[in-house]
């Protein structure tokens, strides 16, 4: 076996067996572009730093948490960390321009900072945290993007959002975070549909549960962690909680190969939002329908068939 533009080699093991070009071919897919990922310290964004950086890209992790970011910029070739706070306009600024004066470019900005609280009644919430959610997970991303927009229309660069599936199908005793993020996702179309004579690209992905460290601390701050993280694994069909790993893997298609996606919401959910469900919380009044006293109680004719779904409502 001859190694590519070099002299014989000996390859084992993984690479023998075709993983060492798939190595290779991995880091080539988003080779020497520029990416600047928002809340890139922890959890989804430490996923999507971690995907393009193993695709070949110069990532700038943005986050104002500095210990976990400075453990990711040593871990990985190519990532540099800007610390940012993307609520302060003075702070975007800076990140943008520190990104376009080390690397001279901008390819791709991942607006993925974001905070989901714990469940509250609404009469427990205020106008003035409803106004601070606003800030960090949707008026921060409208204003890093207008600052980035001009260096992705001269890449033809793309923009990724990342949204949640309860901004499309609500979630009780969530309502500030819910109408944050459906107003992002709104946001995206509407981006996607001015930018695209620049030849700019705006897409947003909607995770459904994903196993982050926030989830854990939404977890432990229930009255039974086991039940809460059970309830979070039984929502999906397929019997498991997403990974950071695979949002980040989501990303980098977005970014790199599905060129003819604009203005799309790729749900990541595990099939979360599919089939029917328990809605009703135990404290609504139920109207449960009756039966007629002569109501055949057996159907000779439906022995050989199982029994059909109720109608959609």
């Amino acid at each position: 076996m001859r190694c590519p533009r070099g002299p014989p080699c000996t390859v084992e093991g993984e690479e023998a067996r075709g993983g060492g070009w798939l190595w290779m071919a991995s880091r080539a897919r988003y080779a020497g572009k520029v990416v600047v990922v928002t809340g890139g310290g922890r959890g989804i964004g430490a996923g999507i730093v971690r995907a393009f950086a193993e695709s070949g890209a110069h990532v700038v992790i943005c986050d104002k948490d500095e210990s976990n970011a400075r453990v990711l910029e040593q871990q990985l070739p190519g990532a540099v960390f800007i610390r940012c706070d993307v609520t302060r306009e003075e702070d975007l600024r800076t990140l943008i321009a520190e990104t376009v004066r080390r690397f001279g470019r901008l390819d791709c900005l991942v607006n993925n900072a974001g905070y989901h609280p714990p469940a509250q009644l609404l009469e427990d919430t205020s106008a003035q945290d409803f106004r601070q959610l606003l800030e960090l997970n949707l008026l921060g991303s409208y204003t890093l993007t207008k600052l980035a927009l001009p260096h992705l229309r001269k890449s033809q660069g793309n923009v990724i959002n990342i949204s949640s599936l309860c901004g499309a199908i609500g979630q009780s005793q969530a309502l500030p975070y819910v109408a944050t993020k459906g107003a992002l996702t709104a946001m995206t179309k509407s981006w996607a549909l001015d930018e695209s004579k620049y030849g700019v690209r705006v897409n947003c992905i909607s995770p459904g549960n994903i196993w982050t460290p926030l989830w854990e601390m939404l977890a432990a701050s229930s009255p039974d962690p086991k039940a809460e993280i059970l309830k979070g694994v039984l929502a999906q069909p397929l019997g498991r909680m997403g990974q950071p790993s695979e949002v980040g893997a989501a990303a980098v298609f977005l970014a790199s190969e599905a060129t003819f996606c604009t203005g799309i919401e790729l749900r990541l959910t595990g099939g979360a939002e599919l089939g029917y469900g328990s809605k009703a919380s135990p404290d609504t009044p139920l109207e449960v329908p009756t039966l007629p006293p002569d109501f055949p109680r057996h159907s000779p004719a439906c022995d050989s068939h199982p029994p059909a779904q109720p109608p959609a409502p």
